[in-house]
């Protein structure tokens, strides 16, 4: 789901704080970062991390993948 956060926070900065749409955009705004936050975890969590040396003197010594 695409969702641009440019324009939810451009509507939001128009609109008066305290009113029922303020309110509603800042709901819309939380959720579409919220959205956006759990694709990029599913993302880094469906990468695997690369095999490690077996042989040689380049890491068989020290794994330092991050």
């Amino acid at each position: 789901m695409d969702i641009n956060t440019t324009s939810l926070i451009n509507n939001l900065h128009g609109s008066q704080a305290g009113s029922v749409q303020a309110s509603a955009q800042l709901l819309v705004l939380k959720k579409a970062m919220s959205l956006q936050g759990q694709g990029a975890m599913q993302l880094l969590a469906s990468v695997q991390p690369p095999p490690l040396a077996t042989s040689g003197n380049l890491g068989t010594k020290l794994n330092v993948y991050a």
